[in-house]
């Protein structure tokens, strides 16, 4: 184990992410001498191609890649084509401190069952921000979203499907313009119940779009840029997957500091993500070494503080004792932040399978457009 380096493929479009992935190696490297090497990632999907080419060429205990940040729709992938390591997560010595028996979120990705084959690492959900310079009474509700879109033309958008932001964003929509009998969207889809959910979604796009940037005749393809249009004043409402990165970009001075955030009241799309070990890991046990001190009190606390990352930790409080507990109390919050308490009701992320079949609809439907 010792002089080990563990390739831990990851996202790597964030500064604060980045920022604690140094930390992590720097800890790592501390304490039980083995390297972490972020390989930063624009898409996780290039990592998850990487694997099933070794698998393809016969490369069965050599891989190039240790560690693999995912969830959704690329796990559902790498478990598909058995691109990932099994049953090891229940090895973890800090894996309990999750609860997964009274938390299944830690044990389900996009509605399918992780069989032990990631580990949880963190929370997300959808956020919205605005600049209160200009905007008094932020939308709460899908149906009040088109209403703002209706007040301030060309004032906001989203990005394409093929972003994960943008993606998400569609997801958000579709469950709350369908308020009734949701566990449809917990199940696999199928052309019809598709069919008939998906109309309310389309009915609801082709109103916004004409009142989004540019008159909906173009969208952005990265969810980073919408942070910039609402930094040149182009967009007056955004949204994110990362509530922490709104007041860190407002510290940089990226944001105006008349932006605020906050959640809609119609619930916020939310999950949790992962980490994997591929099949073929050149490193099974430095991978699970990493992972079990990413899931340490010490390591969840240090990501969690929105000076660092923001990102909410997947431990229960109720299975750590005082002094780690302590770890967690909170911080003073900046004015942009979203309050404590500030979400709602969260959202479960549908099964992996309608975000394809969405995605495939919408660029049907729209693609030309864009």
């Amino acid at each position: 184990m010792q002089g080990a380096t563990v390739q831990f493929h990851a996202w790597g479009g964030s500064a604060q992410v980045n920022g604690y992935l140094e930390w992590v190696s720097e800890q790592v490297e501390a304490r039980y001498g083995i390297e972490v090497n972020h390989v930063k990632l624009a898409d996780t999907s290039d990592a998850v191609s990487r694997v099933l080419a070794e698998k393809a060429a016969g490369n069965l205990n050599q891989g190039s890649v240790d560690l693999i940040w995912i969830n959704g729709e690329n796990f559902a992938a790498m478990s598909e084509h058995g691109l990932l390591l099994k049953n090891w997560v229940s090895q973890l010595a800090n894996f309990p401190l999750t609860l997964p028996e009274k938390n299944t979120a830690m044990v389900t990705d996009f509605g399918l069952p992780t069989q032990g084959q990631e580990a949880p690492w963190g929370k997300a959900a959808m956020v919205f921000y605005y600049n209160k310079r200009y905007v008094s009474s932020p939308p709460k509700t899908i149906h009040e979203l088109l209403h703002f879109a209706q007040r301030y033309p060309n004032r906001f958008s989203y990005p394409l499907p093929n972003d994960y932001l943008g993606i998400s964003f569609l997801k958000y929509a579709l469950i709350a313009l369908n308020p009734d009998n949701r566990d449809v969207f917990y199940q696999p889809v199928n052309d019809t119940v598709f069919r008939q959910r998906s109309e309310v979604l389309w009915r609801f796009l082709d109103k916004l779009h004409p009142l989004m940037w540019k008159g909906g005749r173009y969208m952005v393809s990265q969810a980073s840029t919408l942070q910039r249009l609402m930094s040149d004043g182009e967009l007056l409402l955004a949204f994110s997957f990362t509530a922490s990165e709104i007041p860190s970009a407002v510290k940089r001075y990226d944001l105006p500091e008349s932006v605020r955030t906050y959640a809609m009241s119609d619930g916020s799309l939310g999950n949790v993500h992962f980490i994997g070990i591929p099949f073929n890991s050149a490193h099974v046990e430095e991978a699970k070494t990493v992972v079990n001190f990413l899931l340490s009190p010490e390591a969840q606390a240090e990501k969690q503080k929105v000076a660092v990352w923001g990102d909410e930790t997947v431990l229960d409080m109720a299975a750590l004792n005082p002094m780690q507990q302590a770890r967690f109390q909170s911080e003073t919050l900046h004015p942009s932040a979203l309050p404590i308490a500030g979400i709602y009701h969260l959202l479960p992320e549908p099964h992996a399978s309608w975000t394809d079949k969405l995605r495939e609809a919408w660029f049907a439907r729209y693609g030309e457009r864009f």
